[in-house]
């Protein structure tokens, strides 16, 4: 069932999605309407009445988006400039690669009076997980991306292989970046550290059926032994992984 909240839900709602980059709290009017939807929800309000709006970088755009979108980039100088020329009485649909900077996004039309605001939940990362499909004669990932093949090799190690599975823009990624690297210096003789970008390797995540980050995982002698999605801090890692 369509989860739809009230201007006073919007701050709850945005703190629980993935990789949020905060944007403060949505104020808006009494009359406006913020929804998380899913994929088929998602897919089903895309209409020629409708704003569709990619809030990524270029570089992500051009690998791949969902037909009729527009991309206003929330990380640029201008994007309240950009976001001014919208019509705010029209509904807009917003995503993202794993729903953290569209949340933020959705939360900032909110907060600047739109009437009706809706974020994919779990980003475009979810919308190719469903097979749906991208803006034809795109690539849907970039090229030099890791491959199955490269990553059974890097498996190849008596060491314990701890795979971070994170992006820039991420900000639990981020946060947890100084701790996993100094995690791993400490360990060197037993550890290796292989960080995987979201973005540049799209088709491997989707391959992994791995649909939000932050997400680790911890290999020994090839074989997966421990996993987790989301932040953690070194006092659970250690105690999880034993090492």
């Amino acid at each position: 069932m369509k989860r739809i909240f009230r201007v006073a839900a919007v701050g709850l709602l945005i703190s629980m999605v993935a990789c949020q980059i905060p944007s403060g709290s949505a104020q808006g009017t009494s009359s406006t309407v913020f929804s998380e939807i899913t994929a088929d929800e998602f897919e089903k309000k895309i209409t020629p009445d409708v704003q569709l709006i990619d809030v990524r970088t270029p570089e992500e755009f051009s690998q791949g988006h969902l037909r009729g979108a527009i991309n206003l980039n929330i990380n640029s100088a201008d994007f309240k400039n950009q976001v001014s020329g919208l019509d705010k009485n029209k509904p807009v649909l917003v995503y993202c690669l794993s729903g953290g900077r569209s949340a933020s996004a959705s939360a900032f039309l909110v907060d600047n009076g739109f009437n009706e605001v809706y974020n994919l939940r779990g980003g475009i990362m979810k919308w190719d997980a469903a097979g749906k499909a991208l803006e034809t004669g795109v690539a849907s990932s970039s090229s030099g991306g890791l491959t199955s093949d490269d990553f059974k090799k890097i498996l190849q190690t008596e060491k314990y292989v701890l795979v971070d599975y994170q992006a820039k823009w991420c900000v639990p990624c981020k946060k947890m970046a100084p701790m996993l690297e100094s995690f791993a210096e400490t360990r060197k003789d037993k550890l290796e550290l292989l960080k995987i970008d979201a973005d540049i390797n799209k088709e491997f995540l989707k391959l992994k059926g791995i649909e939000s980050i932050p997400v680790l995982e911890l290999y020994k002698n090839g074989k997966l032994i421990w996993s987790h999605e989301g932040e953690l801090d070194e006092a659970t890692l250690i105690s999880e992984t034993k090492l």
